[in-house]
């Protein structure tokens, strides 16, 4: 078992408004619950340790496309949006930030409990991973977050962030215990790997599985782990560039959106008549949820459902959001009395949109959409963090 994921960030200040924080909190839930009811828990673990896929969508939640943020704000929103459901989906958020992380032992403990898991294994886990990125990968990241998510099953996954103050980046770890089996018969008994100075060995020898694996991390050379996992690097410019999304990709989008006969049969598989600019947002969300790992090279493109909080690449656009999250919600009750039609639809949309994609290979005009977006933005109530106070800033 590998770690699965790096991605490098730029800093960014600020903060996420009130009426942003709790449309993601609701959008988040609702994403995680539909993968873990039509795919299990194990297949949100396998996303959420994905860089690219975490980062479209933190992007599709309506933050900034590649701050440092986004990991906050993404796990935050996850861990407030799935604890009411916790028990009835099986899916457990621990730690965060600062001394929200201090936490996690005991609320991993608690669960273990509830559960009847190994909780003292899983705090253990949880505090080599953090060492395991803080010190034996000497990279000059220190972890100030740290996210563990765990299910009824004893399956888990961790995301973490570090700060690096001279070179004026963030950069976010991904885990995942999917192949912790492999490494049963193999005992481990330290960390070893180029000289960092002192390492703490938090594991003896009556580890658990899922310790002996992640130790098998530390005894290899630290390049060579950090050049096998998936490592996504953003830029520091705040502004969405052309050269950051797959216009292929985006254009499918806009054609089932805004073409008339496309929209029609998209409205057909939804079985609801919905704008373009919602249905516009669904098949981004929809390509989220079922979407395979090759779709999030470009995790820019997600924030083409809702904005950015910063205005880029335009404001977010509160009305359409919200038609986004009642569509989900609806869907999502009616799934739980049995009739999925609304479910179905929605995986169907993000299939059509990939068919639209292959065959008609439609390219979007970059600035002409972004022109588009901020024309439209009053009549869709679009916001971000310099007008909260209803102030007359200028964005562009």
């Amino acid at each position: 078992m590998k770690r699965s994921g790096i991605a490098d960030l730029p800093l960014h200040g600020g903060r996420v408004p009130s009426w942003l924080a709790e449309r993601m909190t609701r959008l988040g839930a609702a994403i995680a619950e539909i993968i873990v009811r039509d795919r299990g828990a194990s297949a949100f673990l396998s996303r959420l340790s994905d860089p690219f896929w975490f980062q479209a969508l933190g992007a599709v939640m309506g933050m900034d496309w590649h701050s440092s943020g986004i990991t906050t704000s993404v796990m935050g929103a996850l861990k407030r949006g799935l604890a009411p459901r916790a028990a009835e989906l099986g899916v457990y958020i621990c730690g965060g930030r600062g001394r929200s992380s201090l936490r996690t032992p005991d609320e991993l403990r608690a669960i273990a409990e509830q559960r009847g898991l190994d909780g003292e294994a899983l705090v253990r886990t949880s505090r080599l991973t953090a060492r395991i990125d803080n010190n034996a990968i000497a990279d000059g990241f220190q972890i100030y977050l740290h996210s563990f998510v765990v299910t009824a099953e004893g399956e888990w996954a961790v995301v973490q962030q570090g700060l690096n103050d001279r070179s004026g980046l963030a950069r976010r770890y991904h885990w995942h215990s999917a192949s912790v089996r492999d490494f049963v018969a193999e005992p481990h008994t330290a960390i070893v790997g180029a000289n960092q100075g002192k390492i703490m060995n938090l594991v003896d020898l009556q580890a658990k599985p899922a310790q002996g694996a992640l130790l098998a991390i530390a005894r290899e050379n630290p390049e060579k782990t950090l050049q096998e996992a998936r490592h996504l690097r953003l830029p520091r410019h705040h502004d969405l560039r052309e050269e950051n999304i797959d216009l292929r990709r985006l254009g499918a989008v806009l054609a089932l959106a805004y073409e008339r006969d496309l929209r029609s049969f998209a409205d057909l598989l939804l079985l609801e008549r919905l704008g373009p600019r919602t249905l516009q947002s669904l098949a981004l969300i929809a390509e989220v949820v079922h979407g395979a790992p090759s779709r999030f090279t470009d995790p820019a493109r997600f924030s083409f459902a809702h904005g950015g909080k910063d205005g880029h690449p335009f404001p977010v656009p509160l009305k359409i959001y919200d038609e986004s999250l009642d569509f989900l919600r609806r869907s999502l009750d009616l799934a739980k009395l049995g009739d999925r039609d609304k479910l179905d639809g929605f995986q169907r949309l993000e299939r059509f949109a990939q068919a639209v994609e292959t065959r008609l290979e439609p390219a979007a005009d970059f600035e002409s959409v972004i022109a588009h977006e901020r024309a439209i933005s009053p009549s869709l109530n679009g916001r971000f963090v310099g007008n909260d106070k209803r102030r007359q800033l200028r964005l562009f």
